[in-house]
């Protein structure tokens, strides 16, 4: 038996909400687990891309065993209904992608874990699988719109609990991705901020993200267009990425940008907008990183409002 399920991508943090708001968008990867009949076999890990060499390369450095972060989540599952998983076969096809901040990682490891879910008669219900993704991937917000879609506040609570809320991203405001033909990993992104922040700073991130919820529910551009700062991660990560303080400041005083923001831990970066000129957020971000040699691809997207799902068993 095998099972096939499609994930979409994701895009977290949102200026203010760091750590805890992401939302899905319509690119995916899609991962198959098969149960395979041969005793001893262990477990094979397959990746391809759509993608350009880049990604393929970078394939080298990701685990193809017991150390991947896609067996450690199915171990994961197994045990928790006393269970050693059997051996498998894992084929990752990959749209997403890799290291660019749109949850790449997060995908593969929901992926994972639906199919393994199905295959074991789906012991495992929403909950538990949110619990067991944010326990593999360390937080909560690229895996609820993973497997939810969306626009999703999450928080992992002090018992381990994961609790989310589903909000109603407006139709009319665009997503423009825009993303660079470099890769920046989560440990370095991580690595820069710092263990403690300013009081001043952290009260400035609750006062934004609460206006960012309610610019939301009210389809607010002018209240989204201030809510969108942040002192927490993203003045930290500027340094390692070429061109985002030329892309930010950029649109910052243009009509019809709602507002630039990091998408997850970068180097993508998120364009929102309404009734304003794509073609020009394109050339724009083109233009900027093509003046320090950087390629990159800009698209604009709507929200995907469909979660993981399963497409073949």
């Amino acid at each position: 038996m095998k099972v096939t399920v499609k994930v979409p991508a994701t895009s977290a943090n949102l200026g203010p909400g760091f750590d805890c708001l992401g939302l899905a968008l319509p690119m995916y990867n899609t991962i198959t687990i098969e149960e395979t009949v041969l005793p001893g076999t262990g477990i094979e890990i397959n990746l391809m891309s759509e993608r350009e060499i880049i990604d393929e390369m970078m394939f080298d450095n990701i685990p193809k065993d017991e150390n991947s972060i896609v067996y450690k989540a199915v171990a994961m599952l197994y045990n928790s209904i006393g269970q050693e998983p059997s051996e498998l076969k894992i084929n990752i096809q990959t749209q997403i992608p890799i290291t660019r901040g749109l949850g790449s990682s997060a995908s593969v490891v929901v992926g994972a874990l639906l199919a393994a879910n199905k295959l074991l008669g789906s012991p495992a219900d929403t909950t538990a699988l949110l619990s067991i993704a944010t326990e593999v991937e360390g937080h909560p917000d690229n895996v609820a719109p993973a497997i939810l879609g969306g626009f999703v506040m999450a928080s992992q609570e002090d018992d381990g609990s994961i609790i989310t809320e589903n909000l109603n991203w407006p139709d009319e405001w665009d997503i423009t991705v825009c993303i660079p033909e470099f890769e920046l990993s989560t440990n370095i992104a991580r690595s820069v901020l710092p263990e403690a922040v300013p009081m001043a700073d952290a009260v400035y991130n609750a006062k934004h993200l609460g206006m960012l919820i309610h610019a939301v529910n009210t389809k607010d551009e002018k209240l989204m267009k201030s809510a969108l700062h942040d002192k927490l991660h993203q003045p930290y990560r500027e340094k390692l990425i070429p061109g985002m303080k030329e892309i930010m400041e950029a649109f910052k005083h243009e009509d019809g940008i709602i507002g630039t923001v990091l998408s997850g831990a970068g180097p993508s970066m998120l364009v929102i907008s309404k009734n304003y000129d794509l073609d020009k957020i394109k050339s724009t971000v083109k233009d900027i990183w093509e003046s320090l040699s950087i390629k990159s691809e800009v698209r604009t997207l709507k929200i995907e409002t469909k979660g993981a799902e399963i497409i073949e068993e």
